[in-house]
């Protein structure tokens, strides 16, 4: 199985249990990792064989900054199932980092597995 990786997208939201933390947008990086098949790709060097990461990286960011949450892990099983409904990869890795969100702490991250 072949794996594309989108590294570092930084997207701002909605996100936080404590009402001061919803206030503002918080920053936060996703890494994802989707298995795939890229043999046909590959073979054609065409977009319309491959896995499209950019559209990949530009619905993840849609459907952050259109949407709130409290937890970071509601967040990423809500961009594992949106990634795996609409672009049927093997499987998806998401790690999501928020910066900052513990005292002395460079920040938070969680990181789920789904197929």
């Amino acid at each position: 199985m072949d794996k594309l990786q989108i590294a570092g997208l930084r997207v701002s939201a909605v996100i936080g249990v404590h009402a001061w933390e919803r206030q503002l947008r918080q920053p936060l990086l996703i890494d994802l990792s989707l298995e795939m098949d890229a043999t046909a790709a590959a073979a054609s060097d065409q977009i319309d064989d491959a896995l499209d990461y950019g559209a990949v990286a530009r619905r993840v960011t849609e459907l952050i900054e259109t949407s709130s949450f409290q937890l970071i892990e509601t967040l990423a099983e809500s961009i594992a199932s949106t990634v795996l409904d609409e672009f049927a990869p093997a499987s998806i890795t998401v790690k999501i980092d928020k910066p900052g969100a513990v005292p002395r702490a460079q920040g938070v991250s969680i990181e789920i597995k789904r197929s």
